[in-house]
């Protein structure tokens, strides 16, 4: 009788906690539908192109690509072209079927879906309920993390990023070394993330000899190459090209080495190309010597930990919304902090910090037009992360032999 109750009472939880993030979920939704100009964000680049998968054009073709802006009334043209890889167009053309604005709430939705999920996988690696009873506050927390607000106000495909690299480490545990490689190929849909994530990702696999990995990441490589190839056969010299402008774009605004290079050598572009050069080959030499050196010591999940945050900061320009898959260490460092302090205070504290230190950035940003101070949220993932780290490594003290 009295399991029967438990149990009840469990599916009665589940059942409330799943209302209670979907009356979230939409209103959130909604509340950015009603306020934010989608038309004229990232998000419609996405849509467009995806859009453009179906009616045969191209959107790396210039007049077909600024002529749909004209059709949907978008004014903001940064872009002469697609400004992303290809192949994300083709990922993006379910989006297409439906009208801007469906699209738009669509997305908000299924980026709130992937967050949740997330959160819920990840606390699963806990046994006891002292953790899973986080889901339903921390999933909400989450949602005022300055990169998960920016990413779902502007429609970002970050949440992607997030899903591939929570869907490798969950392969990875399960070996599946190959599909994990695939699947973290796609991080490669912005370059700028994935290629530091993977030189990271590749020392950590070339340290445990899994080559298989290799072989995966090198295979998904090859299908989003010749995927890209279908629709455009030079499609990878014409994203180039679009690279290139946005970088010019973006010198100097973000929180990235080359950024802070860029500043400190007083805007000077060759200066800024070495030093930032130089900068981010010593964050990843470290973070690889440190990856390397514990390959032993680190599951995947704590690798990742570390790969993220050093790849963010170590390439040559993202956005604070790029901070996303910062959701992997946050849910670790909350589950971990529970786990030795056997007590939520921390976890509330650490939340409130880390809330309160992103949304100020975003406020910064806003005013300034300057992503500088989003390097906070690296610091303290990050710091967090390795603090963590090294008490675990510590030995256990030996019992007192005094009487």
């Amino acid at each position: 009788m009295k399991h029967h109750f438990t149990s009840s009472l469990k599916i009665a939880g589940i059942v409330l906690t799943v209302i209670v993030l979907a009356v979230i979920f939409y209103l959130k939704a909604m509340q950015n539908y009603t306020h934010q100009d989608y038309t004229n964000s990232n998000f419609f680049f996405f849509w467009l192109s995806g859009r453009m998968m179906w009616t045969g054009q191209n959107p790396y073709n210039q007049t077909q690509w600024l002529a749909g802006h004209d059709a949907f009334g978008a004014t903001w043209r940064p872009n002469k072209i697609f400004p992303y890889p290809l192949p994300l167009a083709f990922l993006m053309a379910p989006l297409g079927l439906l009208s801007l604005s469906q699209a738009y709430i669509v997305w908000q939705i299924v980026s709130q879906i992937i967050l949740a999920l997330t959160v819920f996988w990840l606390l699963r690696h806990w046994q006891g309920q002292a953790q899973r009873l986080l889901f339903l506050p921390l999933t909400i927390f989450l949602l005022f993390f300055g990169p998960v607000y920016l990413t779902l106000q502007i429609g970002s495909v970050g949440p992607l990023a997030l899903a591939a690299i929570l869907l490798a480490i969950l392969l990875l545990e399960h070996d599946q070394p190959i599909w994990a490689g695939m699947v973290l190929s796609l991080t490669l849909l912005k370059p700028p993330q994935g290629v530091t994530i993977l030189i990271l990702v590749g020392i950590w696999f070339l340290a445990r000899r899994d080559w298989k990995a290799i072989i995966g990441v090198t295979l998904g490589g090859i299908i989003l190459l010749i995927a890209g190839m279908i629709r455009d056969p030079l499609w990878v010299i014409k994203f180039r090209g679009a690279s290139a402008v946005v970088l010019d774009r973006t010198m100097g605004i973000d929180s990235n080495i080359y950024s802070y290079a860029y500043l400190a050598c007083n805007q000077n572009v060759s200066c800024m190309w070495i030093a930032g050069t130089l900068g981010s080959l010593a964050v990843i030499a470290l973070g690889g010597y440190y990856l390397w050196s514990n390959r032993d010591r680190l599951n995947a999940w704590e690798a990742f930990n570390i790969i993220i945050p050093l790849g963010f900061v170590s390439t040559i320009y993202l956005w604070s919304y790029d901070q996303l898959p910062y959701v992997i260490p946050i849910v670790w460092i909350v589950g971990t902090l529970v786990e030795r302090t056997k007590s939520y205070v921390h976890v509330f504290i650490f939340l409130v910090v880390l809330d309160v230190l992103s949304i100020y950035s975003l406020f910064v940003q806003a005013n300034t037009q300057k992503d500088l101070f989003s390097i906070g949220n690296t610091i303290l993932v990050l710091g967090m992360c390795l603090l963590l780290l090294h008490r675990k490594s510590q030995p256990a003290p030996l019992p007192s032999t005094a009487h």
